[in-house]
C-alpha cells in the first residue's frame, strides 16, 4: 500500500463522483477535505430546500458516509429511504438529520459538524459555499433558465452556454483556507454543468486554486449525457473545468481506459449515453498531462426502490483505483 505520510487532499466536487472518490481516498489519508457544491436542488433536497428554507443536504450527506468510518448500519441509517407510501416517502433519513440540525443549531456548519461526530468521519466535509444561491444557464439568445434540477433536463444542442449562480455566492472561508494549504486539489467527476460547475463558479474558488500550490488534477467522467456532453472526448471536459475554473490551472488530467460491460454500455445507450472518447494526439499537446488507467469499478450501483424523488443507475469510478493514481501524482 502507498503511504499518504499525511498528505492533504482536497476533494472538489458532489454527488456520487464525490462519493466514490472519498470512499476510497479515506484508507490512505486522514488530511481529506471535501469541498461540496451547494447548488442541487432536485429530489428530497429540493423538497427540502422549498419547504424549510434549508440549504441543500444531499451530496453533504453523501460525502459523510462515503469518508465515515461508522459501522454498515449507521451509514446505511443516514442513506436509507422512507417508502413511498410513509410520511417522508422519498426523503432520505441523512437529509431530514441535516436539515433539522440546521435548524436546531442556525447553522449549516455546525449541523454538518455535529453529522461528522456521529458518523466518525475522515477528515472533514465542508460546503464550498454558505450562500443559498441557484445556478443559472443562459443560451445564446439570452434566454435564462434557473435551477440545477430544470438545467440537468435541459439540451443544449452542441452549443457552450453561459452559467451563473444567482444570487452571486462567496467561498465559504474554510474552503478558501483548505484549497490553499492542500497539496492535491481534485475536481472529481460527476455532472459538468449541474455538479462542477456551481461549485467552481462560487466567488473566490478560482483565486484560490490561482493562489494554491497544490497539485490540480481533474478526475474525467466515464460516461456523456445526452444533450449536454455528445461525443464528448476527455480534452472536451477538461476544456470545460477550464473554461469555470477562468484559466489553464489544471496540472493533471486522470481518465478510465477500460470499458465497461458490454450490458452496462448496452443500458446506457438506451438513454444516449455513451462512454467518454479519447484523443491522444490531443492529449499529447494538451498543457495538463493526462494520464489513463483502468479507473471503473466492477461494482453495478443499483437504483434505490424507495428513492420516489430520483433515480438513476450508475457505471462508477473504482476509488481505490483512483485514490492509488492520486497518491502516485503526489510522489513524483
Amino acid at each position: 500500500m502507498l503511504e499518504s505520510q499525511g498528505i492533504k487532499i482536497v476533494v472538489i466536487g458532489g454527488g456520487t463522483g464525490s462519493f466514490a472518490l472519498l470512499n476510497g481516498l479515506k484508507h490512505y489519508t486522514q488530511g481529506i477535505t471535501a469541498l461540496v457544491s451547494m447548488a442541487d436542488d432536485g429530489g428530497s433536497t429540493g423538497v427540502l430546500r422549498d419547504e424549510l428554507g434549508a440549504l441543500p443536504p444531499g451530496d453533504i450527506r453523501q460525502c459523510l458516509v462515503a469518508l465515515s468510518r461508522s459501522s454498515y448500519t449507521m451509514r446505511e441509517l443516514f442513506n436509507y429511504r422512507f417508502p413511498k407510501n410513509s410520511f417522508a416517502g422519498g426523503h432520505s433519513f441523512g437529509n431530514l438529520f441535516l436539515s433539522a440540525l440546521e435548524k436546531i443549531t442556525e447553522s449549516f456548519p455546525e449541523a454538518v459538524g455535529v453529522a461528522s461526530e456521529v458518523l466518525n468521519i475522515v477528515g472533514r466535509v465542508v460546503p464550498i459555499t454558505l450562500d443559498n444561491m441557484r445556478l443559472v444557464m443562459e443560451d445564446e439568445a439570452g434566454k435564462l433558465l434557473r435551477n440545477e434540477h430544470a438545467i440537468s433536463d435541459a439540451t443544449f444542442k452542441g452549443k457552450l452556454m453561459q452559467f451563473h449562480l444567482e444570487p452571486k455566492a462567496a467561498i465559504n472561508p474554510t474552503a478558501e483556507e483548505a484549497i490553499l494549504a492542500a497539496d492535491i486539489v481534485v475536481l472529481a467527476p460527476g455532472d459538468l454543468y449541474t455538479s462542477l460547475a456551481p461549485a467552481l463558479l462560487v466567488n473566490g474558488v478560482s483565486k484560490a486554486l490561482g493562489r494554491a500550490e497544490a497539485k490540480v488534477v481533474y478526475v474525467c467522467n466515464l460516461v456523456t449525457t445526452f444533450g449536454q456532453t455528445d461525443e464528448f472526448a476527455v480534452h472536451d471536459f477538461a476544456n470545460e473545468i477550464e473554461r469555470f475554473i477562468g484559466t489553464k490551472r489544471l496540472d493533471y488530467v486522470l481518465y478510465n481506459t477500460k470499458a465497461p460491460s458490454e450490458e452496462l454500455l448496452k443500458r446506457y445507450a438506451k438513454e444516449k449515453e455513451f462512454g467518454v472518447k479519447v484523443d491522444e494526439a490531443i492529449l499529447e499537446t494538451a498543457h495538463y498531462q493526462a494520464i489513463g488507467a483502468e479507473l471503473i469499478s466492477e461494482t453495478i450501483q443499483a437504483k434505490d426502490p424507495h428513492d420516489t424523488l430520483f433515480q438513476r443507475t450508475y457505471i462508477r469510478h473504482d476509488g481505490e483505483k483512483v485514490a492509488k493514481q492520486l497518491l502516485k501524482l503526489y510522489f513524483r
